[in-house]
């Protein structure tokens, strides 16, 4: 496969009166043509920002960013006829009638007329949009405002695709149906996907890669599973009574790490981080039986997205996007 996407000590910095903020703090990212990839971090954490950057809306302040085989600095026009984008704001006219932004947005794109209709009646129907065609924009829900948006993404099936933030505000059945209709285009013309999202359970479940991003910076780059395996770790929860909690806890130790324990309810629960703990509790189990130790309850737990941000700095990506929303 070919290189779609690759910058070097890519930055941007804005002034805010006297003030010099960094917002992406030198970059170097490179995305395989046919590749999804998901940019992970909270708001403010410059995901946005270089997404702006790579798609010639923002210049760089220094580095360099080739998209599509296109200079980003360059040919900024370059970039965008090759390109699809949806951001994270309305990008429909709200004076002008549903269909007739999308049948503009196909001709900018060099579709002919039927094309544009073919299209605009996939589009329509598989992200609930059918019979609004002749609405304005403006007499819009707010979810239906954000799927026309992706509608006028997909228009011209581009080869590279950039999402700002795909679902935000969308209910799970159209979350569906959009992701249904992206993985498609993919699967049926190898498109490259690159996207942001505040959803762990999206970034985990869809993206290939998942890229974390932090205070400007790329803290780690690695599948999903690679990601929770080597920064966070299965954890594995046995409740036992009191008398047996030493013994638990050396049983633990010889086979993983940051053991501990509190009380709970029906007992002391004791837990650590072990590698694969599904596949080890039942010799677990049979060691603790025969040391006369009785578990009441166990439960092997696989490690999330938030774990990994949480051991990577310190804090839950959940909590910070929270903070933030509510702020």
């Amino acid at each position: 496969m070919g290189t779609m996407i690759t910058t070097r000590d890519l930055t941007r910095t804005f002034r805010s009166g006297k003030d010099v903020i960094e917002a992406v703090r030198g970059i170097d990212l490179d995305v395989a043509e046919g590749e999804l990839v998901a940019f992970l971090g909270p708001n403010g954490a410059g995901k946005s920002t270089t997404l702006r950057m790579l798609t010639s809306l923002l210049p760089p302040s220094s580095g360099t960013a080739t998209v599509a085989g296109v200079d980003v600095s360059s040919d900024p026009a370059g970039v965008r006829a090759r390109i699809g984008y949806i951001g994270q704001k309305d990008g429909a006219g709200h004076n002008y009638r549903v269909g007739d932004e999308l049948r503009m947005q196909g001709r900018f794109y060099g579709l002919s007329r039927a094309e544009v209709e073919r299209r605009g009646a996939e589009l329509f129907a598989s992200l609930d949009l059918a019979g609004l065609e002749d609405r304005k924009v403006s007499t819009l829900s707010g979810g239906q405002k954000r799927r026309l948006d992706i509608a006028l993404g997909l228009v011209h099936e581009p080869g590279l695709l950039f999402l700002d933030e795909p679902s935000t505000g969308m209910d799970p059945q159209n979350r569906a149906n959009l992701w249904e209709h992206i993985l498609r285009l993919r699967r049926e013309r190898g498109t490259t996907i690159v996207l942001t999202t505040h959803y762990l359970e999206e970034a985990d479940s869809m993206a290939e890669r998942v890229v974390v991003i932090d205070h400007g910076t790329i803290i780690a780059d690695d599948t999903a599973e690679r990601l929770k395996a080597e920064q966070a770790g299965d954890r594995l929860h046995l409740t036992v009574a009191p008398d047996a909690v030493a013994t638990t806890r050396d049983v633990l130790t010889r086979v993983g790490s940051d053991v501990e324990d509190r009380a709970v309810a029906d007992g002391v629960r004791v837990t650590a981080r072990v590698d694969r703990a599904s596949h080890q509790l039942p010799g677990l189990l049979h060691d603790l039986d025969g040391r006369g130790v009785r578990v009441v309850a166990a439960t092997a737990q696989q490690p999330t997205l938030d774990d990994v941000f949480l051991n990577l700095t310190g804090r839950s990506l959940r909590e910070a996007v929270e903070t933030q929303e509510i702020a």
